[in-house]
C-alpha cells in the first residue's frame, strides 16, 4: 500500500512538501487581500467609536462584536491556519489512498468457481496467474490486498500449511498497519505544532504588552489591550484548529485500521478457506 519509491519525485513526498508551499502561499494571498484590509478597517471603526464614546456623543464600543478578522489578524494565527490546512492535506492524501485500495474488494482476483478449492500443487500456478495479471495492471501494482494474496498463495505452494499462508497475510497486514501509522506522524506533529505555535503568540504577546505598561500607568492602555488581545486570541485559534485537525486524524486513522482488518477478513473469506490440504488416500487417488 506504502509506495516503495521514498526518492523526492515520490508522491510520499510530493505531496506533503507541495501542500505546504500551496497551502502557504494561498492563506499568505487571503490575509494580504481580506483579512489584513478587514482587520485594519475594523481598527479604524473601533477608534472612531472610542472617540465618540469619549466625547459623550452616542454610539459607544459594542463590547460583544468580536468579528473573525481581528482574532487572526496576526501572524501567529496566520500559520496556525497554515499548519491546518497543510495537516488537512495530507490526510485527504492518506484517505484517497485508503478508497483507491479499498476498491480493489471489488475485483475477482483468484477466480474462483463454486465448490472449487486450492492444493498446494495449484497454489503456485495461481500465484503465477495472479502476478501475471498485476503487471498488466498498473492500478493493482503496490496494493495491499494483491500482496496479501501473493504472499499467502506462496507461503500455502511452499509449506503446504494453511496456518503458515493464513499467518503470510496476517504478517503483510501487520506490517501495512504499522507502515500507516508511521505515515501520519507528520500530522501528530503538526497537530503539536499548532497549539505550540499559539503558546509562542501567547509569551510574545504577553511580552508587548508589558513593554506598554509604563504607557497604560500613565492612562493609554490601548497598546496593552491589543498585545493582550494578541495573547489570547493565539492560545483560542490554535486550540480550535488543533481540535478539528485532530477529529479528521482520528476518522483517518479509523479508515486505515477498519481498512487493515478488511483485508484480512478478505484473504481469509476468499482465498484461506478454500485451500485444502489432500489426505495421503487423496492424494495417491489423485496420482493413481
Amino acid at each position: 500500500m506504502i509506495s516503495r519509491n521514498k526518492g523526492f519525485l515520490s508522491l510520499e513526498f510530493l505531496v506533503p512538501t507541495l501542500g505546504l508551499v500551496v497551502v502557504a502561499v494561498a492563506v499568505n494571498l487571503w490575509y494580504a487581500f481580506f483579512v489584513t484590509p478587514g482587520a485594519n478597517d475594523l481598527l479604524i471603526q473601533r477608534q472612531v467609536k472610542a472617540l465618540h464614546a469619549t466625547s459623550g456623543a452616542k454610539g459607544g464600543l459594542d463590547h460583544d462584536d468580536r468579528p473573525l478578522y481581528l482574532v487572526i489578524k496576526d501572524e501567529e494565527p496566520k500559520w496556525e491556519i497554515v499548519f491546518c490546512f497543510w495537516g488537512m492535506v495530507v490526510l485527504g492524501y492518506k484517505l484517497i489512498q485508503v478508497t483507491k485500495e479499498r476498491a480493489l474488494f471489488k475485483q475477482d482476483f483468484l477466480r474462483i468457481q463454486p465448490g472449487e478449492r486450492i492444493i498446494p500443487e495449484d497454489a503456485f500456478d495461481r500465484y503465477k496467474e495472479l502476478r501475471t495479471m498485476i503487471s498488466k495492471e498498473a492500478r493493482w501494482r503496490e496494493r495491499l490486498l494483491p500482496e496479501c494474496l501473493l504472499a499467502a498463495l506462496h507461503r500455502f505452494h511452499a509449506t503446504g500449511s494453511i496456518q503458515d499462508a493464513s499467518n503470510a497475510v496476517k504478517e503483510r497486514a501487520e506490517l501495512a498497519a504499522d507502515q500507516l501509522d508511521s505515515s501520519l506522524s507528520l500530522v501528530r506533529y503538526i497537530a503539536w505544532a499548532i497549539p505550540a505555535i499559539g503558546f509562542i503568540g501567547t509569551v510574545r504577546g504577553i511580552g508587548l504588552g508589558l513593554d506598554k505598561a509604563e504607557q497604560a500607568i500613565k492612562g493609554d492602555i490601548s497598546a496593552v489591550t491589543q498585545n493582550l488581545g494578541l495573547a489570547f486570541n493565539s492560545t483560542f485559534v490554535g486550540l480550535a484548529l488543533c481540535i478539528v485537525l485532530m477529529f479528521v486524524l482520528h476518522v483517518v486513522q479509523s479508515r486505515q485500521e477498519a481498512f487493515i482488518i478488511e483485508i484480512q477478513t478478505y484473504c481469509r473469506d476468499k482465498l484461506i478457506d478454500v485451500m485444502k490440504v489432500p489426505t495421503k488416500e487423496e492424494a495417491t487417488r489423485s496420482y493413481a
